[in-house]
């Protein structure tokens, strides 16, 4: 069993002259991701390795959550402005030590990717997190794997 965790970057700011790639978190995103990292945390949601988008507002989300979890993180091109071959592409790379990994990205390509790997409709909102159960003994097998919704959660709607 392999367990996917989709987390959309938390929220960020706009300020001006700033590069799309360049957006920071708002003071809003910095309490979002803390709050859901703190809170997957105490409920025993295991994390093995997490993988960011470069964008700095991605970023910047995956190294609050690992202020949290302290484990091993890397940045990986294909989750800005993602497709759903993005995703796979990135999953299929995954070394298969790994049974627990986090993918931190964009919308509105995260809310697709977990659309066509999910019978549940999503949306993501900012600091949104989506959790998956994977049936497979290899990220080389996902694709063809049954994929089951462990959770779906919203910093809006926990409690820490």
């Amino acid at each position: 069993m392999k367990k996917l965790i989709l987390v959309r970057h938390a929220k960020s700011d706009w300020p001006e002259e700033t590069d799309d790639f360049d957006r920071p978190l708002a003071d809003k995103g910095l309490q979002d991701a803390l709050k859901m990292s703190k809170f997957l945390k105490s409920n025993n949601i295991d994390i093995d390795y997490l993988i960011s988008s470069p964008a700095v507002r991605a970023l910047n989300t995956c190294k609050i959550f690992n202020q949290i979890y302290h484990l091993q993180s890397a940045t990986n091109d294909k989750l800005y402005h993602p497709s759903e071959s993005n995703f796979l592409s990135v999953i299929y790379d995954l070394d298969d030590s790994l049974n627990s990994v986090a993918l931190f990205s964009h919308n509105n390509g995260i809310s697709n990717f977990a659309n066509s790997i999910s019978e549940d409709i999503f949306h993501f909102p900012t600091c949104g997190v989506a959790g998956f159960e994977i049936s497979c003994d290899s990220w080389s097998q996902f694709e063809g794997a049954k994929k089951k919704l462990l959770f779906f959660y919203e910093p809006g709607k926990i409690k820490v």
